[in-house]
């Protein structure tokens, strides 16, 4: 195809939406516990109610990455969506099983009603947390993209890597398991920064018990890369200024699990997040150029060099990019700085 020359706005505009992860995947992690830490109907609103007022808000930054998608890298959207359509569709529907669970819990006071939904949010935001692992798996190990830039994967073929893989391999189903471990992590360190009392404690010891778990997993999706993806080790052969970015995550993983030793919640949190940035600034570094590897043939792969728009098109985006995305940031902010704190206990009947 057509190669059209990279430029700074492709590039920005390619790192967009990693927020997201970590705004949004606190609430995953949070739904994933749900019923682990909040035994009660008071407890589970509390839970409800620490991520209430910003849940809506962190979920702009989905939208936002498959908007810069279609406008910035619109082969890379049409192949992704229409090669991952059955995974996409699984996606659309634990996205709305989410969102109703939550939404009508409360909407009749019967114990079997409430209980049903109660049921439903842990298993799609589990669900969720796994597919988005398992994505990233596939985005690291390849998909068999053809000489047009298109691509089909069942949802498993022999669960193997290799020139025609599924979405799910032993791989990318490690890499499933690890975005669940960490999301599930992430989710209870925000709530032990927003909870109190027997809720606060139940918390503690799944983020405490989760934190050891992460670690051996992680450090066997590293070590399971070079089986898979051989070539993501060139750009770090190429500039060894990049091992600093996975030497962050590390130090940002070891420095979690210190500070929930300490009981320092605040800082374990953030900590948390940095090991999830730099964990996938990792994974960027290492496929640069590449945003959908060809497991067929190396040469067909779509790249922020053969799959950009114009470079008007990117200027232009770029402009209504920032514009759209400070208007989002100063609401996030203002937002998170509204509801900062524990989470209050009166008014909990006005809750979900």
């Amino acid at each position: 195809g057509r190669v059209v020359p990279v430029s700074e706005e492709a590039l920005t505009l390619a790192a967009g939406g990693r927020s997201d992860v970590v705004l949004d995947g606190f609430v995953f992690g949070a739904g994933i516990i749900y019923q682990l830490v909040a035994k009660t109907d008071v407890e589970r609103r509390l839970v409800l109610n620490s991520f209430g007022p910003v849940w809506h808000g962190n979920e702009v930054y989905l939208i936002a990455t498959g908007g810069l998608l279609f406008f910035a890298f619109p082969k890379v959207y049409a192949a992704g969506f229409s090669g991952f359509y059955l995974a996409l569709m699984i996606v659309l529907w634990l996205f709305m099983l989410r969102g109703v669970s939550i939404k009508v819990r409360s909407h009749l006071e019967n114990h079997l009603w409430r209980t049903f939904w109660d049921g439903v949010f842990p298993f799609a935001s589990l669900l969720l947390a796994i597919v988005f692992g398992a994505t990233l798996g596939n985005l690291i190990r390849g998909v068999p993209l053809d000489e047009d830039g298109y691509f089909f994967t069942a949802l498993w073929t022999t669960l193997t890597p290799g020139p025609e893989p599924g979405i799910l391999d032993w791989y990318t189903v490690l890499m499933g398991l690890v975005g669940a471990a960490v999301l599930t992590v992430h989710g209870a360190n925000y709530l032990v920064v927003k909870t109190e009392g027997e809720l606060y404690r139940r918390a503690c010891r799944i983020a405490d018990v989760g934190s050891w778990a992460v670690v051996p997993l992680t450090l066997l999706a590293i070590l399971a890369i070079p089986f898979v993806q051989p070539a993501l080790r060139l750009n770090y052969q190429a500039n060894p200024m990049g091992y600093l970015v996975p030497v962050v995550g590390a130090s940002g993983l070891a420095a979690m699990v210190y500070f929930r030793q300490k009981r320092r919640d605040l800082p374990a949190f953030w900590a948390s997040s940095l090991f999830i940035l730099a964990l996938l600034g990792s994974v960027g570094w290492g496929l640069y150029p590449n945003l959908l590897i060809a497991s067929k043939d190396p040469a067909y792969s779509l790249t922020a060099f053969n799959s950009a728009t114009s470079a008007y098109g990117l200027r232009v985006g770029l402009v209504w990019f920032t514009i759209g995305i400070s208007l989002v940031i100063i609401y996030t902010v203002y937002v998170y700085r509204a509801f900062w704190g524990k989470v209050p206990t009166h008014h909990i009947d006005h809750g979900y």
